[in-house]
């Protein structure tokens, strides 16, 4: 009786036991998570893209050990306008953003708009941003007023100059010749650029040549301390920004300097997953390395154009995704993403809650995971910068005539004098042969497609913040 008894027990207990299991199965699986975004590496820098200079060994074992994204799309061809999509899920344009900031801009991103590092600071992460900003070099717009406990790097691009404005460190490191007194009256010089910790300058003008090695130390010290718990690194890298600079164990004087710069970012690639694996977190650890705009010093190559440009070579980057225990090795994804997916996708898998305000991005990890039958969740992914452009499937297209505008391609000796542009990407993945005339029904689709994506962009858009500046320091002019 008494064995009866506990077995009507342990069935009454059943449904409870199916339920804490079927939640444990659908909680989510919080990766921590590490974002490398390389400044100014085109298409063509990699080895895993085919080049055969620079060597990237780290990087291409990286696409063998993970997913090669061929189509993956930044939401800008240049820094700033990049940054904006990549850490907010949104078109740069709906947040008001400017493509670049410099140190004499008095607006950033507004920190009422939620980050990914908000997202995942709110569900649990230590979150930090190590290398170069961009968004806002004065408060409200510094990384810790968006989402990251600690930042160290420098706030913008490494060929600009200091504000006055910024606040000194009391234990500041003043280098080459400048004292103090000259910093505190303005002292301004092209490519000097101050290192900050938090919300302070500790260091002036930074040693370009150790960015990279200095911005991969403090990522592995942040990985180490932080192995217990979930973490978000953000890694966004100085180099391969001009002026280039390397440490001293990579400036080889047989290559050219973007060479050796490129091969000293792959050297962090490779310093970062070994941390991962000597802290036996690799298993549970999702990097994705991709960079913020196609080259300016190196190769997009086999794609046309570079840097600042909407043709593929401006913003179709090289891309790996690497998580051992989740996403298939040696896998490649030729589907349509973009950086401003990136957000809601992490915030899906760590946990997190999506903002309120409207985003651009989809969620992705149909993709990144290999699911049968996943396609690109994009129908059009539209960019209004510069003239503007459109992707959809294999289609390019651009609602403007070749040849014309700040995107021209001297490259292209004879433009077609079609009003528009239409680019077989799979055919012709260097965007030579203009199809458009034979194609009309297509270049109507994307035609609207485009109009209305400006029309909803600009009926919503969201104001950036005002920086503050302290009164009666000097203004922060172009040197």
């Amino acid at each position: 009786m008494r064995h009866y008894i506990q077995l009507l027990h342990l069935l009454s207990l059943l449904p409870l036991l199916v339920a804490v299991h079927s939640a444990t199965a659908n909680e989510p699986v919080r990766p921590n998570v590490i974002i490398i975004f390389i400044d100014d590496m085109g298409y063509g820098d990699v080895g895993f893209n085919g080049a055969t200079v620079p060597k990237t060994p780290n990087l291409d074992q990286l696409a063998k050990d993970g997913m090669k994204f061929t189509d993956f799309y930044v939401g800008c061809a240049v820094c700033s306008g990049s940054r904006t999509a990549l850490l907010t899920g949104c078109h740069y344009q709906r947040l008001s953003m400017n493509p670049v900031l410099f140190p004499n801009s008095d607006k950033g991103l507004n920190p009422d708009e939620v980050t990914l590092a908000d997202m995942l600071k709110e569900a649990g992460y230590r979150t930090s941003c190590i290398g170069k900003w961009h968004l806002g070099h004065l408060p409200p717009c510094l990384p810790t007023d968006q989402g990251f406990d600690d930042y160290w790097g420098v706030p913008y691009s490494n060929d600009m100059w200091i504000d006055p404005a910024n606040k000194l460190a009391d234990e500041i490191v003043i280098r080459d010749g400048v004292t103090l007194q000259q910093l505190k009256a303005g002292h301004k010089i092209k490519n000097q650029v101050p290192i900050l910790h938090n919300e302070e300058v500790i260091e002036y003008p930074a040693d370009q040549t150790t960015l990279t090695k200095r911005y991969t130390e403090q990522s592995v010290r942040f990985i180490n301390e932080n192995k217990h718990n979930p973490f978000f690194l953000y890694l966004p890298h100085s180099m391969v920004h001009r002026p280039l600079a390397v440490s001293e164990a990579f400036n080889n004087p047989n290559n050219e300097m973007i060479t050796n710069a490129i091969e000293e970012v792959d050297w962090s690639v490779g310093e970062i997953v070994k941390a991962l694996k000597d802290a036996d977190i690799a298993e549970n650890t999702l990097v994705v390395f991709t960079s913020d705009n196609g080259a300016a010093v190196g190769s997009s190559l086999p794609l046309r154009g570079k840097k600042a440009s909407v043709y593929d070579g401006g913003i179709r980057e090289p891309t790996v995704m690497w998580w051992p225990s989740k996403i298939p090795a040696g896998s490649v994804c030729s589907e349509v993403a973009a950086s401003i997916d990136l957000m809601p996708t992490l915030v899906q898998l760590c946990g997190g809650t999506l903002p309120d305000n409207k985003i651009d991005g989809k969620d992705i990890w149909p993709l990144m995971s290999s699911q049968k039958g996943a396609v690109s969740p994009h129908e059009a992914y539209v960019l209004m910068h510069g003239p503007g452009t459109v992707r959809s499937g294999k289609w390019k297209f651009y609602p403007w005539q070749e040849g014309k505008g700040s995107n021209r391609d001297k490259a292209n000796a004879k433009p077609s004098k079609f009003s528009v542009q239409l680019y077989d990407t799979v055919a012709d993945i260097g965007e030579r042969n203009n199809i458009a005339k034979t194609h009309p029904e297509v270049v109507q689709r994307l035609q609207i497609a485009y109009d209305q994506h400006v029309a909803e962009i600009k009926a919503n858009q969201r104001p950036t913040a005002h920086m503050s500046r302290p009164t009666g320091v000097p203004a922060a002019d172009r040197p």
